[in-house]
């Protein structure tokens, strides 16, 4: 039976680390705090807000709410996000994606200064990244990848690491944290020939590739740590799952993280650490 790398140990290990950073911070008169900007409506993005709300306001980061309306200007959303940029008392700022079609993300995303992009979206954030130098915030998915990694012990110089999956979002960066940790990293995705093959000779396996439990038994192997990024609904039991079919995996490998209450519940808190982290270097 694997070890079941649950997110919640780890969240409270960066929680007590947050609210003692936050305390210090208190004592200058600095209060840590999160601007989130929110175009429209839509459902889950609000479910999105409440629980980075309730993540930040449990260790003491004051969050600011910007809703705006969806049929605001691509010039007037651009006026809001450079006042963000210039507010002092605003150390982060998240955007709440995907934008309405009609808005273009990618000009908001290149305004944003990079020194308060805590969701590492902005092309100078993504630079941080792939230059190995800490200046920015890299992307939150991926460090809460690592944070897990990190919280039990996972070796990984040294270490044949897989990542499935190549977006900026999750999979590059992922490839570019684990090479700053020493591992050997092989990138794969969709149109890979043969993937079980290259998977079951990993030590290490970042699962990413936006598919729901594509990755079955026959990928894995003994001995493996498989971090599972990938959040769906199961069509058939209409539960969340990942991108791994974890009834069939866990069995076999040495540890996995589980879906939901892994890498998901791990990812909001790195973006409020982001915040207090934003506010230390202002």
């Amino acid at each position: 039976m694997a070890q079941v790398l649950k997110g919640a140990p780890v969240v409270d290990a960066m929680n007590e680390r947050m609210v003692e950073a936050v305390a210090s911070l208190g004592k200058k008169g600095v209060v840590p705090t999160l601007a989130v900007l929110r175009v429209g409506d839509r459902a889950d993005q609000i479910s999105y807000e409440k629980g980075a709300t309730k993540r930040a306001e449990a260790v003491g980061v004051a969050v600011q709410h910007i809703a705006l309306p969806e049929e605001i200007s691509q010039i007037a959303l651009m006026a809001v996000v450079k006042g963000l940029n210039a507010d002092k008392g605003v150390h982060g700022v998240l955007m709440l994606h995907p934008l309405p079609e009609r808005l273009s993300e990618e000009e908001v995303r290149q305004v944003l200064d990079p020194a308060k992009d805590v969701d590492g979206i902005t092309d100078g954030s993504l630079a941080g990244v792939f230059s190995g130098l800490d200046e920015s915030f890299a992307p939150c998915t991926p460090t809460a990848c690592m944070e897990i990694l990190d919280h039990y012990g996972i070796e990984c110089q040294g270490k044949r690491a897989v990542v499935v999956g190549r977006s900026l979002v999750v999979g590059k960066p992922a490839a570019m944290m684990l090479m700053k940790k020493n591992a050997t990293v092989t990138v794969c995705h969709t149109k890979t020939v043969d993937l079980p093959s290259i998977t079951r000779e990993a030590d290490i396996v970042i699962a990413a590739a936006g598919q729901v439990e594509s990755l079955t038994a026959e990928y894995f192997s003994p001995g493996q740590t498989v971090i599972d990024v990938g959040i769906h609904m199961n069509a058939e039991t209409h539960k969340l799952c990942g991108d791994v079919k974890f009834d069939e995996v866990e069995p076999i490998v040495a540890a996995i993280s589980p879906v939901p209450g892994g890498v998901g519940s791990v990812t909001s808190s790195v973006l409020v650490r982001h915040v207090i982290e934003s506010a230390l270097r202002a």
